[in-house]
């Protein structure tokens, strides 16, 4: 019998509650080692709430969540230090330069070999001339490359991506589709949310759907309809839309 490969992300009955209102319900997920996968789905479905649970940076309200054999938020540390991860804010010291950044984090990370690592990322991110000005004076789409830059520097087994693409240039759109390309080729595991369907399914290995709290439908891009990703993400809400209310209540 061959072993199977444990999930490099497992996410089982997870529920997520603000006061009232439930915005996760009872969801499950599962990401194998070296999958990427973009999370889609309309604005309030809880994409954001779920990157931020996977990365520790909020708690859920019932369920299990396990990353790399490490359970949250219980060994969060650990999941932390095995985590990349680029949100809406680029979480960057303005008063430091682009270089001072990397070191601080790297230093955090013990990354091996720092200074080598910090040229070769700037490098990567088109920022190599600029890494000595003070991140304030960057522009928005510079800062979420330094923000990328920051996430890859120590090599994490997992990379989450919350609309990365914002706020960034055609150039700079570019540079991180080619930093994803390389990731994955790496056999990293990419947790990715958008809405740009288009560049989604030019990068993703399996579209998740998420709708009314839950994933709604999956597919890899090999089994994507002849008709394209746009085509099954519009029938997967129409189907999640058609069902009755009972079937995704908490």
């Amino acid at each position: 019998m061959v072993e199977q490969t444990p999930p490099m992300i497992q996410v089982q009955k997870l529920v997520k509650r603000f006061g009232l209102k439930t915005v996760l319900r009872s969801l499950d997920f599962s990401v194998q080692p070296g999958e990427f996968v973009a999370l889609l789905g309309p604005n309030g479905a809880g994409k954001t709430t779920f990157l931020r649970i996977l990365s520790s940076l909020s708690s859920p309200t019932l369920g299990t969540v396990t990353i790399s054999g490490y359970s949250l938020p219980g060994q969060a540390a650990a999941v932390r230090r095995r985590l990349g991860v680029v949100s809406h804010l680029p979480l960057l010291y303005g008063d430091l330069s682009a270089e001072e950044n990397l070191t601080f984090y790297g230093r955090l990370y013990a990354v091996e070999g720092l200074k080598a690592r910090i040229d070769e990322v700037l490098e990567i991110v088109g920022l190599a001339p600029r890494r000595r000005d003070l991140v304030r004076t960057f522009s928005r789409g510079m800062q979420q490359r330094l923000a990328i830059g920051r996430a890859i520097l120590h090599d994490p087994d997992v990379l989450l991506l919350d609309e990365p693409h914002t706020g960034l240039d055609q150039d700079a759109c570019a540079m991180l589709d080619e930093v994803l390309r390389q990731v994955s080729g790496l056999g990293r595991t990419v947790v990715m949310t958008s809405h740009d369907l288009a560049r989604a399914e030019d990068l993703a290995s399996r579209f998740d759907i998420l709708s009314r709290g839950r994933i709604q439908a999956s597919v890899k891009a090999e089994d994507l309809p002849v008709n394209g990703l746009l085509a099954f993400y519009r029938e997967s809400l129409r189907a999640a839309d058609s069902r009755p209310r009972h079937e995704v209540a908490a």
